[in-house]
């Protein structure tokens, strides 16, 4: 598994290196030391799995993320626990508090090789860049931040001059049109309920005819959202109604 280490202390990339002997399926690509640095080589490199610190010159390892297009899979190794509540323990792969034990590494390890095979065995994504079920995206908003599967997303909003991602019990703002959202994502997975709307068609858990002959969704986590009658007759060819 291609491998990226980004950490400012040498000492901390060296014993990462040492820790990571144990695991042959592991090949040390490139090591990083702030974050320009880190992006070029995430950019460059294009790694299955990064292995990041937070604190880095030049800003966090959040800055990291979201400087790069194409996210790999993200282990966190840092001393700061405070993050780890608010931001990543559910959505990360995992977060190694330093020193890192070798026992949870090798966990955090298992479960990055799990998901890579996972990704192996789906489908192929289209060509033109498209992005599916198995896909993590890079949430943020403000200080909280989220990776999280599209899969996981039930609905999208346009909220003025921004898009309102629903996730779970959580909201994230993203400063995209709609409509450039839209063109970034397999058509089998989201459907465009009204020019405001788009919906995770394995999000739907109910139906109900609606007025001008529209449809009324309601989604798995018990928010509705109203199908335009422009958009129902193509709801209908899309679940075969």
């Amino acid at each position: 598994m291609r491998t990226l280490i980004v950490d400012d202390t040498r000492l901390a990339r060296a014993e990462l290196r040492t820790l990571l002997t144990d695991h042959p399926q592991i090949e040390i690509v490139a090591e990083a030391e702030d974050v320009a640095g880190a992006i070029e080589a995430i950019d460059r490199l294009q790694p299955a799995l990064l292995l990041l610190d937070i604190q880095l010159p030049g800003g966090t390892g959040f800055d990291v993320l979201a400087g790069v297009e194409h996210l790999p899979q993200v282990i966190f190794t840092t001393a700061y626990d405070q993050y780890a509540v608010e931001a990543f323990q559910r959505n990360a792969l995992d977060y190694l508090l330093k020193p890192i034990e070798p026992e949870r590494l090798r966990q955090a390890l298992a479960r990055a090789n799990e998901r890579l095979n996972s990704e192996r065995s789906a489908p192929a994504v289209p060509a033109g860049g498209l992005l599916g079920a198995q896909d993590t995206v890079f949430l943020r908003d403000g200080e909280r931040c989220w990776f999280v599967a599209l899969r996981d997303i039930s609905h999208m909003v346009v909220d003025g001059n921004y898009v309102r991602v629903h996730f779970g019990s959580e909201k994230a703002l993203l400063n995209r049109s709609l409509s450039a959202l839209e063109a970034r994502l397999e058509p089998n997975l989201f459907f465009r309920a009204n020019r405001n709307a788009l919906v995770n068609l394995r999000a739907i858990t109910q139906i109900d005819p609606w007025v001008n002959d529209g449809y009324r969704l309601r989604l798995r986590d018990g928010q509705t959202l109203e199908v335009s009658r422009r958009q129902a007759r193509e709801l209908r060819e899309r679940l075969s109604l």
